[in-house]
């Protein structure tokens, strides 16, 4: 059993308890500590690809960086005992503490986002919610409708570009590309509501109605589901014993 396999609902409502007490934690140690047991979890009970891991993990290393920078640099004073001076201002243990802390809770907050959301089928998880959460059919197959789009709209975007080098627009470079775009902009619009109208009339005459319907892909709940919530739940429980 691999988080790939968990139902998607236990693990969305899993992975926001745990974000939720994490916020209520107000030392450095209890996030370091769901940050590593996190990434542990992940190589024990998943298959994820660490180069797309580690690439979605930049920009919010970055933040983590920026909010330890800017809450020691132009945080509010606190007294204490002085560890170090930075740029003329005494920075105390509570100080670092506080910085060290918000940083850290970032990136666990990261890890815990990455571990939900490089685990989980976007249509395996709306599924689930329909069928667990009882999510309205309507807002579900909106849902379905919006990622069925992304491919379409990038497929039409690069027959406007085609056409257009036909008809002799200079597309040369990635910067042409970029130039090009707002005139693009308007036959993609009406592209998209055509392609619209075409989704509702198909919806429409398959007695698409929005009442609960039968599913052909049942998202069972299993014992192991519950298993790997309790594994997040104690690995939350030994973080929060690690920082008192």
């Amino acid at each position: 059993m691999t988080f790939h396999e968990m139902n998607p609902t236990i693990k969305f409502l899993t992975v926001t308890l745990l974000m939720f007490g994490l916020a209520f934690m107000y030392n450095p140690w209890t996030p370091l500590a769901v940050f590593i047991g996190t990434l542990i979890l992940q190589i024990l009970f998943s298959n994820v690809n660490w180069k797309r891991w580690g690439l979605f993990m930049i920009p919010f290393l970055f933040t983590a960086l920026g909010t330890l920078w800017t809450t020691l640099v132009f945080g509010k004073e606190a007294g204490g005992e002085v560890m170090f001076t930075l740029f003329g201002k005494d920075l105390t243990v509570e100080n670092v503490m506080l910085a060290s802390t918000l940083s850290l809770r970032v990136l666990a907050f990261t890890a815990l986002s990455l571990l939900f959301t490089l685990t989980t089928d976007p249509k395996r998880f709306v599924y689930s919610l329909m069928q667990q959460g009882k999510l309205s059919p309507k807002i579900a197959y909106s849902v379905f409708v919006g990622f069925r789009f992304f491919p379409i709209l990038k497929r039409e975007l690069m027959q406007l570009y085609e056409t257009h080098a036909l008809r002799g627009v200079p597309l040369e470079s990635r910067l042409d590309y970029i130039r090009h775009v707002p005139s693009l902009i308007i036959p993609l619009l009406a592209g998209s509501i055509r392609q619209a109208e075409r989704i509702a009339f198909s919806m429409e005459a398959r007695g698409f109605t929005g009442e609960p319907r039968a599913t052909y892909e049942v998202v069972a709940i299993t014992r192991y589901d519950f298993l790997l919530a309790s594994i997040l739940i104690v690995l939350f429980g030994v973080s929060v014993w690690i920082g008192i």
